[in-house]
């Protein structure tokens, strides 16, 4: 299988202008993390102030997962003639623009519209922020550039998201907006002036980026993450009903918890990345089982606090081990497009998102406990592993015969 070759571009004149590039995407996807996940802090906020169900208040997350499975392939796409520098500031833009108007929507309808725009430009942002990490660093750093990036999204899960939950729930919830939107608006100007300029390919097409869709190995990426991701999912989506219930921790540590479970996202990424230089799929095989037993032991260690508070670490850790790995893999498996296939990266891991909490809430209702879906997560880790292996024979037989 022939890979995509990233040559670092010219402009980058030095080490510190490298760091400040990397540096003004991850304020992007921390301002994407923060907008996502802050909203379920601030949801019983949110119903008060619009005068809506729960059930309602949780479509304003669906719709915003919803804008990021759809927006992240046509935007991508649409965009594949453009500068992949001027890509990134128009899709950062409309995310600023759209949690804006989230802050003025006068009503249920309106804010949930403008949940499904702020979710749009989501995917398609982190994969051509990626590919521009990957493009600025020797290809044997690539895992390491990605990871960087993906960095401003688990980095945001310990400060952004209890920093904007306490703001919106002492000050108001709408201010969340305006904090995302901030963000947003920084991020489009360190952009502007730190990542350097590099024209689009001239053969850069819709069909092109499109052609990406034709690839085997591309479809067996994506289903990597959407079977082996959605256990993390399945496990965080009911973290705090775990924590409660089970462990017999008081509401009051919840926060505390989401944040060590943010943390072992931020070492967990960075350790992932280094993992993907030096061999990518070697990191997924291992990964995957490494994934499926922390969940086991997290099952067992749930009847404890201490120990269950341990666990929320790991699991974090490990599970974003595997990110920097498969967004790599998938600009390997298509060259010539690898903005739209980065970008589904981010589809995938939204469906996983829905697949975790949808199978986590099945065996929930089915009265097995809060701690069964850490035992259904460890199930779709396992079988993650087996689409990766396959996707490695497929490989191997397609050298061989080419």
């Amino acid at each position: 299988m022939s890979t995509t070759v990233f040559q670092p571009v010219a402009v980058k004149k030095s080490g510190r202008h490298l760091g400040l590039a990397i540096l003004a995407l991850a304020m992007g996807g921390f301002a994407i993390g923060t907008t996502e996940f802050a909203m379920m802090g601030l949801l019983k906020e949110v119903e008060t102030g619009l005068g809506i169900s729960t059930p309602q208040a949780g479509s304003l997350i669906s719709a915003y997962a919803l804008g990021v499975v759809i927006g992240a392939p046509v935007f991508a796409a649409l965009g594949a003639k453009l500068p992949r520098k001027h890509l990134a500031l128009g899709l950062m833009l409309f995310l600023a623009i759209a949690n804006l108007t989230s802050f003025i929507a006068p009503d249920y309808g309106l804010m949930l519209l403008s949940r499904f725009a702020s979710g749009l430009p989501h995917g398609a942002f982190f994969g051509v922020a990626a590919v521009i990490a990957a493009g600025l660093v020797a290809p044997t750093k690539r895992g390491w550039a990605i990871s960087m990036v993906m960095a401003g999204l688990t980095v945001s899960n310990v400060i952004g998201v209890p920093l904007a939950t306490w703001v919106g729930q002492t000050f108001g919830w709408r201010l969340l907006f305006v904090i995302v939107g901030a963000i947003g608006l920084l991020t489009v100007a360190m952009m502007w002036k730190f990542v350097p300029f590099e024209a689009a390919h001239p053969d850069a097409s819709i069909r092109r980026e499109l052609g990406a869709l034709k690839r085997l190995q591309v479809w067996l990426a994506l289903l990597i993450g959407i079977i082996g991701f959605g256990g993390f999912f399945a496990v965080y989506t009911y973290i705090a009903h775990t924590m409660t219930s089970v462990a017999g921790l008081p509401e009051y540590l919840i926060p505390a918890v989401v944040a060590l479970y943010g943390l072992g996202m931020v070492v967990g990424n960075i350790i992932g990345g280094r993992l993907a230089d030096k061999s990518v799929m070697g990191t997924i095989y291992w990964v995957m089982p490494g994934i499926a037993a922390a969940l086991v032991v997290y099952a067992i260690a749930a009847h404890w606090a201490w120990s269950a508070f341990l666990m929320a670490f790991v699991v974090g850790g490990i599970g974003s081990m595997l990110t920097p790995a498969l967004q790599t893999r998938l600009l390997d498996s298509a060259p010539g497009a690898a903005s739209l296939a980065s970008s589904l990266n981010h589809s995938a891991l939204n469906i996983a998102n829905a697949l975790g909490a949808f199978l986590g809430g099945t065996v929930i209702a089915w009265g097995w406990g809060y701690v069964a879906p850490a035992l259904v997560g460890a199930v779709l880790a396992l079988l993650g592993l087996g689409v990766a292996v396959i996707s490695g024979i497929v490989e191997r037989r397609t050298t061989l015969t080419s």
